[in-house]
């Protein structure tokens, strides 16, 4: 799938890859849903992938908030930045080891709507016209959206399609 180049490719993409992450996770069982990967990764099941995207949701959310509010903030919060977001997101992994299955589930398929939602309350110009916002610096607002989306959901399935064959192997 080519990447969005207008609003109405990027909400049909995210909603696109968001359907087809569930497919890919309720074609699962039970059980394997909520197992353990059988590989090395930060992510140890299909519920930390769940929570993954629900808080890079909510760092987009976040971000493009506080900015329309005229509270200029980086898309990542201090202290990280585009070397160190690594750290960032075993930070959010480690914050969610007590969070159930089903929370996680929940949790992410209202993140998605509430994105989809401020999506939509951008034109296209907005979203897609580089330095539009001086806030998304030399990128486009909607290259933050795809990124957050469509390309996240892309990342989640390839890990838990992963699983999935692992689980077949062993």
């Amino acid at each position: 799938m080519p990447r969005p180049t207008n609003k109405p490719q990027l909400l049909e993409a995210a909603q696109d890859q968001f359907d087809k992450l569930w497919t890919l996770i309720d074609g699962m069982t039970e059980q394997d849903q909520q197992a353990e990967f059988l590989f090395e990764d930060r992510d140890r099941n299909v519920r930390d992938v769940l929570i993954h995207l629900y808080e890079w949701h909510q760092l987009m959310l976040r971000f493009v908030k506080a900015n329309q509010s005229g509270d200029v903030q980086p898309f990542l919060p201090a202290p990280y930045n585009w070397k160190t977001y690594g750290d960032m997101n075993v930070g959010f992994w480690q914050q969610h080891q007590a969070t159930p299955y089903g929370d996680a589930r929940r949790m992410l398929m209202n993140s998605h709507q509430q994105v989809m939602a401020m999506i939509d309350t951008f034109t296209d110009e907005q979203l897609f016209t580089k330095k539009h916002f001086s806030w998304t610096g030399t990128t486009s607002l909607g290259s933050y959206c795809v990124s957050v989306t469509s390309s996240h959901y892309d990342w989640a399935m390839k890990k838990i399609k992963r699983q999935i064959k692992a689980l077949k192997e062993a």
